[in-house]
């Protein structure tokens, strides 16, 4: 799996400046003032830094911006990255720069002097978050050569301390990212199951429910989705017992459909390689369960992922065909590719059967309708519950992974009536993903706070995001690793 760059703290060494390899990142404030690194930088390159710091271009840069002065003279380095920073930078501030420096950095070792600036973490944090890069199918000249950061600072314990249980969360994101962006030859339901029960290294418990255990829990809507493919369907539930015993747990439900063909109601051929993303709830549900291990997270989370494959066969579910969920209510499959509501119904169902949850989010790339809403710039919050719902929002906010709340209603929920069994899998074209997180909000039971999340715009996208390169993004590990670092650890 892709793992973050090594990235080591020290004490400031200035010396090193003259001597490094690769490139050296310096930092000067918005209004021009060279911190010791910046100024030991420009006695080396006799005034290149302080004229770029007075210069019409400097006042234009923005905080996190970095100016690149190529092969200077007086030092080692292949490049000089000058990045404009307050002495006391935003969260988001400190993050960006750290984006702009991996961008530049190219494979070249990074030396960071940040001095006594403030938020390093942050900028730790940017950093591996953007020096992603998927080459586990590249060979030869194609794959990339990995590469170390330095970032030397005042307080290096005090920072390394800080920037811990962050690159935890980016270690955790970078899994989620690799799980998306894998090929589906590669990544099977039972590839997947296998990744996920190797984590049990880390002190996650986990459980992997095969399909005889699933016949007898009744899911026969979580199986109708994989019934025409010969890769079996599963179940996988990874329990972090961080908090108090006893506590109730969070429980994070992701569709994990890991090719979606469509079915029977098949896709048109133009695209149909991007499905192999559709598994993108059950990878971030993946990712936080990383991530939440890896920083040692005081709280109770559960985690399950509903992995399944959903191809036309002999053997698949038709439209028309009628099948009965755990929960006993059945379902006229009109569309095929409807699946993912049908893989989460039963799941989340046995979610609060079996664990009493004091809340529940899924995740699921469910419906285009959400892209067609939303974009690629937010993803789709749906909610029985406006404090839980206000809490989210409020964490993906802080962490800059855009969200918009979603309506519910009667009138939508009416559009799922069918003739001839208990409700059908779609509502027709017209508010598509309201209709979908209607039909899943029938599988919620009474007094249980609710999220639906429908990240179908965000998971995976065709053009970079601010921390993540074309391709998956790992959108939603930070914000629900936020949200339970501020409701449930205090």
């Amino acid at each position: 799996m892709t793992t973050p760059q090594t990235i080591r703290f020290s004490e400031i060494d200035l010396d090193a400046i003259a001597t490094a390899k690769g490139r050296v990142a310096v930092i000067v404030t918005p209004d021009g003032k060279l911190d010791q690194g910046a100024r030991r930088a420009n006695r080396l390159t006799k005034g290149a830094v302080a004229r770029l710091a007075e210069s019409e271009k400097w006042a234009k840069a923005k905080p996190g911006q970095v100016i690149t002065l190529a092969m200077p003279a007086g030092m080692a380095a292949e490049a000089l990255d000058v990045v404009c920073l307050p002495r006391r930078p935003s969260v988001d501030e400190a993050r960006r720069a750290g984006v702009a420096l991996a961008k530049a950095q190219d494979g070249a070792a990074l030396t960071v002097l940040a001095g006594s600036s403030g938020r390093v973490e942050h900028l730790a944090l940017g950093l591996a978050l953007r020096a992603y890069d998927f080459a586990d199918h590249r060979t030869g000249k194609d794959a990339p050569v990995p590469s170390d950061a330095t970032i030397m600072t005042a307080k290096p314990d005090e920072v390394e301390t800080a920037a811990a249980p962050l690159l935890a969360v980016a270690d955790g994101v970078f899994f989620t990212r690799d799980l998306v962006n894998e090929p589906a030859n590669i990544l099977t339901t039972t590839e997947f199951a296998d990744r996920l029960s190797a984590m049990e290294s880390l002190g996650l418990k986990v459980e992997v429910l095969e399909e005889a255990d699933l016949e007898k829990l009744g899911m026969g809507s979580f199986l109708s989705v994989g019934q025409g493919s010969d890769s079996p369907t599963k179940l996988v539930v990874m329990r972090w017992e961080g908090g108090e015993k006893g506590d109730a747990p969070l429980a994070l439900v992701g569709k994990g459909v890991v090719f979606d063909t469509g079915g029977i109601s098949l896709k048109p051929a133009a695209g149909m390689e991007d499905m192999t993303m559709d598994m993108g709830g059950a990878g971030v549900v993946a990712g936080v369960m990383r991530a939440l291990a890896k920083r040692k997270a005081a709280a109770n989370v559960v985690g399950l992922v509903g992995l399944v494959e959903n191809m036309p066969s002999g053997t698949a579910t038709r439209p028309g065909d009628v099948v009965k969920s755990m929960k006993g209510d059945t379902i006229e499959v009109i569309n095929t590719d409807a699946e993912g509501r049908l893989v989460l119904a039963d799941v989340m169902w046995y979610a609060q059967e079996t664990f009493k949850p004091r809340g529940m989010i899924d995740l699921a790339t469910l419906t285009g309708a959400c892209i067609i809403a939303l974009g690629h710039e937010n993803a789709a919050v749906f909610s029985n519950d406006d404090k839980l719902a206000g809490q989210f929002l409020k964490a993906a906010e802080a962490e800059g992974e855009g969200a918009w709340r979603m309506p519910l209603g009667q009138a939508y929920d009416d559009m799922l009536k069918s003739p001839i069994a208990d409700m059908k899998n779609v509502g027709g074209r017209p508010a598509g993903s309201i209709t979908a997180a209607q039909f899943l909000q029938r599988f919620v039971q009474e007094g249980c706070p609710w999220i639906h999340l429908d990240i179908a715009g965000v998971a995976r996208v065709q053009s970079e995001t601010t921390y993540a390169p074309k391709g998956a993004t790992g959108w939603g590990v930070l914000a629900l690793n936020r949200l339970i670092a501020d409701t449930l650890e205090g």
